[in-house]
């Protein structure tokens, strides 16, 4: 199994701890306010520890599990203790109506913590698409995006022990259009769907006749 540090103590570190708890995980938490760290890490239990806030985190794998106009800084502010860490970005930058991404450039949150992150460290974006109700109730498809691919196969490895399916995207660069997705997932439960009790995800329909055509939208 894997360890894991999440720096955030709010819902999504309570949600997705629970699950890293249940799969067998060693889990960490740390928070700006180390009472709320220590208080997570008691309500998950399973051996959960609450760490120093801007110490070396003793996980390998860290999620970040902040809004997204904290995530970059944060990650300055670690500096040198997150080298030769896989960092997992959750957050998704939504503008003020919910309609679209606060940063109007092709990049991601995930992409700007590369900038600032140490060198040897690997980033990610993940769980960005799953509504917390849906994670905490269901199994859904967990999307993510990163370059490295032995960090790569570290966090399919962890996502599964989570008793959930990892869904490679592709490199980095992907993350944007992650972020994207996330619009589309708010777009949907407050349109198309109506309610948030549902999520993303992939049906592979292999058994389509040969020779049929397989181009998207086709």
């Amino acid at each position: 199994m894997s360890s894991i540090t999440f720096i955030g103590a709010g819902n999504m570190a309570r949600t997705i701890g629970a699950l890293a708890v249940a799969g067998g995980n060693t889990v960490e938490i740390m928070a700006r306010d180390q009472s709320k760290a220590e208080g997570l890490a008691k309500t998950l239990g399973g051996g959960t520890t609450a760490g120093e806030w801007g110490a070396v985190p003793a996980g390998d794998i860290v999620i970040t599990a902040l809004l997204y106009d904290g995530v970059v800084p944060t990650v300055a502010q670690y500096g040198d203790a997150l080298a030769g860490k896989t960092i997992v970005d959750i957050s998704n930058p939504f503008n003020t109506t919910g309609d679209g991404l606060a940063h109007s450039e092709e990049t991601s949150i995930a992409q700007e913590v590369a900038k600032v992150a140490p060198a040897d460290a690997n980033v990610f974006k993940a769980f960005n698409t799953i509504f917390r109700g849906v994670l905490e109730n269901g199994r859904p498809d967990v999307f993510f995006a990163g370059d490295d691919p032995q960090a790569k196969a570290d966090v399919a490895a962890f996502i599964e022990s989570l008793g959930l399916r990892p869904l490679d995207v592709g490199g980095l660069k992907m993350a944007h259009w992650l972020e994207g997705a996330g619009v589309l997932t708010v777009g949907l439960a407050g349109n198309g769907i109506g309610h948030g009790n549902f999520a993303l995800g992939v049906n592979d329909f292999t058994d389509r006749p040969s020779g049929a055509d397989q181009t998207v939208g086709k």
